[in-house]
């Protein structure tokens, strides 16, 4: 009640609307839009390839070693305790040293902020960065439409920087520079890519964390597919970079273990200059981000300020779960490399078999065979296409004629594309392609 007895209003249905526009442009909300449309006769199974979820197949299970730390976590009984903020010291220490085998700097506890998945990494970022009035943040096109999720309940403004399919969907840095102003604080890489499939070389990371630095601005780093790679490039961490310019690096144990139901993910710092905890006091290196751009100094004060943000937003967040992080030092630390390589090794196959089918198919076209991550865009070609009127309608046709879910592209950004997510077990997915071809050459325009 407010002074006088009178109630305060709230504005629940503006509430709900954001709310509402905010699920529609999420991967599971068109999904679930799609699997409205199977139909409940159909006699074979659906096929989804349309989210990035391997878990349910045998050849996708996750190492014992990892299903006995957490069994071992919760019997020990030593982690029934509420979390500390940003997580527990061991797995803060464990998910520090498992990233810094990869880097030319050695991480701390301290860098490491435990998270409920990679998905409260991207809200607490987002939250961060919209705590700033004005602010705004450069977004790849295609890209997670999660990010634009957060971004239009936090109110924060997107700009769209696009993904190059015809040079291995580079980041066009040309127009990142374009699109930056003084209120740009952020650009967001996804490496290995989703949802394209494609891996950043370290030249191209570099000039990335170049382009950054000449525009004041911090990097973030969605690295969920990290070391997921079966083509001929490396995984290459954008924290390599982190002395160019300061990099928020997201992760979690979903994909590479196979495990998203256990929803434990990290945020963690890499800024050995210390632009981030410089609090507003210069140093030659923030002089360095300044030769180029003067007039960046506002975006920089505000890169001060957003370690302050991330803390503040995690103390009143909810914590990953106490067992699930007291595991982590023996997963991160005792996993063996033959579980990492037979998972590759079956993405592979995968990505292999959706590739050559993918050609297959006159409507069709797949501009670079996956190198990485569990998905791949190809583009529709809908005049070659009979009563099929655009990416979202051959979705929910193919959904109901031939119970095969996929993305249609217009949910990562590219209108009349679709994004096939191809990490399930082979003779599935080779099923599921045949329908896809099946549907394709019913639906073909008579020449």
């Amino acid at each position: 009640m407010e002074k006088g007895g009178t109630t305060k209003q709230v504005n629940y249905r503006e509430t709900a609307e954001q709310l509402n526009a905010a699920s529609s442009i999420t991967v599971r909300g068109v999904v679930e839009a799609i699997k409205e449309k199977l139909d409940k006769e159909e006699s074979r199974c659906m096929i989804h390839l349309g989210q990035g979820d391997p878990s349910a197949f045998p050849c996708f299970r996750t190492t014992p070693l990892a299903e006995d730390a957490i069994v071992d976590a919760l019997r020990s009984a030593k982690f029934n305790c509420y979390s500390s903020a940003g997580g527990i010291l061991p797995a803060r220490r464990a998910i520090a040293e498992y990233l810094s085998r990869d880097l030319p700097q050695q991480l701390s506890p301290d860098d490491v902020y435990v998270t409920v998945g990679c998905s409260q990494a991207i809200e607490i970022i987002i939250s961060a960065v919209a705590a700033r009035a004005s602010a705004n943040i450069l977004l790849p096109r295609p890209g997670y439409p999660f990010y634009e999720a957060r971004a239009a309940f936090s109110k924060l403004e997107v700009r769209h920087f696009d993904l190059l399919p015809e040079k291995g969907w580079e980041v066009d840095l040309d127009v990142v520079e374009a699109l930056a102003d003084e209120n740009t604080v952020a650009m967001v890489i996804i490496s290995p890519g989703n949802p394209c499939g494609n891996v950043f070389t370290y030249q191209h990371l570099k000039k990335v964390a170049e382009t950054a630095r000449k525009l004041g601005i911090f990097v973030i780093a969605d690295e969920v597919y990290g070391h997921l790679v079966f083509g001929n490039k490396p995984f290459v961490p954008m924290a390599k970079f982190g002395s160019i310019v300061p990099v928020l690096t997201m992760g979690s144990i979903s994909k590479r273990w196979i495990v998203p139901g256990w929803r434990l993910g990290w945020l963690v710092t890499s800024d050995p200059n210390g632009i981030l905890k410089n609090s507003g006091v210069w140093s030659s290196h923030t002089e360095l981000m300044l030769i180029h751009h003067v007039s960046k100094i506002v975006s920089l004060l505000h890169i001060y300020q957003m370690l302050d943000s991330i803390k503040s937003y995690i103390d009143f967040s909810c914590d990953a779960t106490t067992f699930t992080q007291g595991a982590i030092p023996q997963i991160l630390e005792k996993t063996k490399e033959d579980f990492f390589s037979n998972i590759i090794n079956t993405i592979k196959k995968d990505a292999e078999i959706c590739y050559s089918k993918i050609k297959e198919i006159p409507c069709m076209d797949c501009p670079q065979k996956p190198e990485g991550s569990m998905s791949v865009m190809v583009k529709l070609h809908l005049s070659l296409l009979e009563d099929i009127t655009d990416d979202m309608d051959f979705c929910l046709k193919l959904a109901k004629e031939e119970a095969v879910v996929v993305l249609p592209g217009f949910a990562v950004g590219l209108k009349n594309w679709l994004r096939v997510t191809f990490a399930i077990e082979p003779t599935f997915l080779g099923e599921g392609l045949d329908r896809i071809i099946a549907f394709c050459s019913r639906h073909a325009k008579q020449q």
